[in-house]
């Protein structure tokens, strides 16, 4: 599961679509209506914040805009609750690592898709996200081989 802190509008069309699905999967965690996942650190910073199925539905809301703003039909009915969250803070470390990460999975997947994001420097964060200055999130998993300057 990976619910990234970069804007939904830098995945590919693969990206995305794992993106929906995985946030849903993540609703139904928090709601309890499921019983995988339960522990996954990717949803640490969701059951942090006041309501964690506001913030869930928040950040499918977005996606959700960019589906549509894709022309992608994802099920907007699928997301159980309607509230806003109040912005969740994210390091710019974590941001920089997911960066790099997805940087990486592009290179492989979709390297025209990459090439799109060439002149990119530095990517916005999903609209729940407030930045912060700090290093890569304690929740997330490092990978030994990639670093948040690694390409």
């Amino acid at each position: 599961m990976r619910l990234w802190t970069l804007h939904p509008k830098y995945l590919d069309a693969r990206g995305l679509v794992a993106l929906w699905r995985e946030a849903l999967l993540a609703q139904a965690v928090l709601g309890g209506k499921t019983r995988g996942y339960t522990r996954h650190p990717q949803l640490t910073r969701f059951r942090n914040s006041p309501s964690a199925m506001a913030a869930i539905a928040t950040y499918l809301q977005a996606v959700h805009a960019e589906a549509t703003r894709r022309t992608y039909r994802f099920d907007q009915t699928k997301i159980v609750c309607c509230d806003h969250a109040a912005p969740i803070m994210a390091t710019q470390g974590q941001l920089d690592y997911e960066w790099a990460h997805l940087k990486a999975k592009l290179q492989i997947r979709d390297p025209a898709w990459l090439t799109s994001l060439a002149s990119l420097a530095s990517p916005a964060a999903h609209p729940l996200f407030h930045l912060v200055s700090g290093p890569v999130a304690e929740w997330e998993v490092v990978s030994h081989q990639r670093s948040a300057s690694s390409p």
